[in-house]
């Protein structure tokens, strides 16, 4: 028997709450992986593995956030917290690694491709593991030509996102590309969610697995709590929120020669010609 979805039972706040954190995440991320390619060698891992855990925890919020409006009409619906955090996990993972390969590598050409490839194959890997914790009475099955649409939207966010990093600089431009970030991984999510179909078994056994109300709790405090520590973190560091290098001072060194002197060396140079002319002139009259 075929089950009645719906994605939006709570209408647009679902959606845009899950935009937001989207959104949040990405920014976080962004500012993160930006600041890594301006500082010290040895506090590069530091920024790109903040950054890493920024985007990751933002998609994963902003998929169960979703999820919290997702029903199948009279089917309770369970999630296993196992598979749930496994999925944050993986986001993470894979998410760094792409966000590592663009900070040493730069974000152009082979490395943003297999970057933005890594990042985008994670963030569809985290949804659809997602997916795969739900429990209920019936089968999930997917239509492949709408998964494979929802990949590429995928991997174009992420490719996009991390050229972002490499080459946006100012925080406007920042917020503008977390924003276009924010939404198509949004739009990747509603594309999955558009290719599922649910078959229900309807033979009234009970689901197993953690209730939607038991993994609200750690899946608002726990990542929202980091994300909000990450954005402590941009805050008080001015450099990362408007993007500039910094900039090392040129000290005086002792013992080099200025500019001046050189061009005082010249100029005597140049006035000597002058000066025997002047003098054989003078001696002229003399001879006369």
């Amino acid at each position: 028997m075929q089950g009645t979805v719906d994605g939006f039972s709570y209408g647009l706040v679902t959606p845009l709450v899950a935009y937001f954190m989207a959104c949040l995440g990405g920014a976080l991320g962004l500012r993160c992986t930006t600041r890594s390619m301006v500082v010290a060698q040895s506090w590069r891992p530091g920024w790109l593995a903040l950054g890493s855990a920024a985007i990751g925890s933002g998609i994963w919020t902003m998929h169960f956030v979703a999820m919290m409006g997702f029903t199948v009409r009279g089917v309770p619906i369970h999630y296993d917290k196992a598979t749930t955090f496994a999925s944050l996990a993986v986001a993470i993972i894979m998410v760094g690694i792409g966000i590592f390969i663009v900070g040493y590598k730069g974000a152009r050409g082979t490395a943003l491709f297999t970057g933005g490839t890594i990042t985008g194959l994670g963030i569809a890997s985290m949804h659809y593991l997602g997916m795969a914790s739900m429990s209920l009475d019936g089968k999930l099955e997917y239509n492949t030509v709408t998964v494979g649409i929802s990949v590429a939207i995928a991997m174009g966010a992420a490719t996009a996102a991390l050229w972002a990093a490499g080459q946006v600089r100012g925080f406007l431009w920042s917020v503008g590309a977390s924003l276009v970030m924010g939404l198509a991984v949004s739009g990747m999510h509603y594309t999955g969610m558009a290719a599922l179909s649910v078959h229900l078994h309807g033979t009234g056994e009970p689901a197993t697995g953690d209730s939607q109300a038991t993994l609200l709790a750690p899946m608002l405090i726990g990542p929202l709590a980091f994300l909000l520590l990450a954005a402590v973190v941009v805050m008080f560091d001015p450099l990362m929120v408007m993007g500039r290098p910094t900039v090392v001072p040129v000290e005086p060194k002792p013992g080099i020669p200025a500019h001046t002197h050189v061009r005082h060396s010249a100029r005597r140079l140049r006035f000597r010609p002058r000066r025997t002319v002047e003098h054989r002139g003078s001696r002229t009259p003399q001879n006369r």
